[in-house]
């Protein structure tokens, strides 16, 4: 009985693990290896409760411990990949440089830093207050308040991911763009703790007229997927908040 009441924290565990994987991969600059560890821990998030529910070991402790998980696999990281995004885009000195750039003013025995792109770890910090927030939200069960953690960080993981495979100089011309990086920041912030009602990918049954909204989701995703690769992401999670929008009225 103790090793099923353990079973969904384990998960849980795997998906901290995957994110402090990721967080060592991101830091190095390896985007791609991050957005594939953060992935597989989205994958664990998904599946600790969806346990926990299916073999009624819910508990307080794994509530609090799925929230500090979800913060660094989907707070810390993305707030760490658009940090370097942001660092790419102003072509900003490494830490051990000394350059005297505008935006360089943290000088300490030859540790250098750029400021700018330090509005990148906002996203750490909304995620922070997000699910703290829903974790004392007793409403959300049914839907969701704002912007879930992990598909903001859908959103921010598929930027380097467009830049590595889609090969458009378009496309990678406005990623690689300091005022666009920094305003997605902010709009990232604002959406994670905006008081904007989103359904909930959760089925009560698989009848199309009570699920409807969610299969035309799901159907739309799969196909700007199948067009569109990573680009598809930001689009999918704007489609997600559009169709929130104009069914509000029967997501409660």
């Amino acid at each position: 009985m103790r090793l099923k009441q353990h079973i969904p924290n384990i998960v849980t565990l795997l998906n901290l693990f995957s994110g402090c994987i990721a967080l060592i991969f991101a830091v190095n600059g390896n985007f791609v290896a991050a957005a594939f560890f953060v992935f597989l821990g989205i994958f664990f998030d998904f599946f600790d409760g969806l346990l926990a529910r299916k073999l009624n070991v819910q508990s307080p402790l794994g509530i609090q411990l799925d929230s500090l998980a979800d913060l660094v696999t989907s707070g810390v990281v993305p707030g760490v990949i658009m940090f370097k995004l942001i660092s790419l885009a102003i072509d900003a000195p490494s830490f051990s440089t000394h350059s005297d750039s505008w935006n360089s003013v943290f000088h300490w025995q030859g540790f250098k830093m750029s400021v700018l792109p330090l509005i990148g770890l906002f996203i750490a910090l909304a995620s922070a207050y997000r699910l703290a927030k829903f974790n004392l939200d007793e409403d959300q069960q049914s839907y969701f308040k704002g912007l879930p953690v992990p598909a903001n960080t859908l959103v921010i993981l598929s930027l380097p991911l467009i830049l590595e495979y889609q090969n458009s100089d378009l496309i990678n011309s406005i990623i690689i763009n300091k005022w666009f990086l920094i305003a997605l920041t902010l709009l990232s912030c604002y959406l994670l703790n905006s008081n904007i009602k989103l359904f909930a990918l959760k089925f009560k049954n698989w009848g199309f007229k009570d699920n409807a909204i969610r299969y035309i989701f799901l159907i739309l995703s799969v196909v700007l997927l199948i067009l569109l690769h990573f680009a598809a992401i930001p689009l999918i999670i704007a489609l997600y908040i559009i169709l929130s929008l104009l069914t509000k009225s029967s997501i409660v």
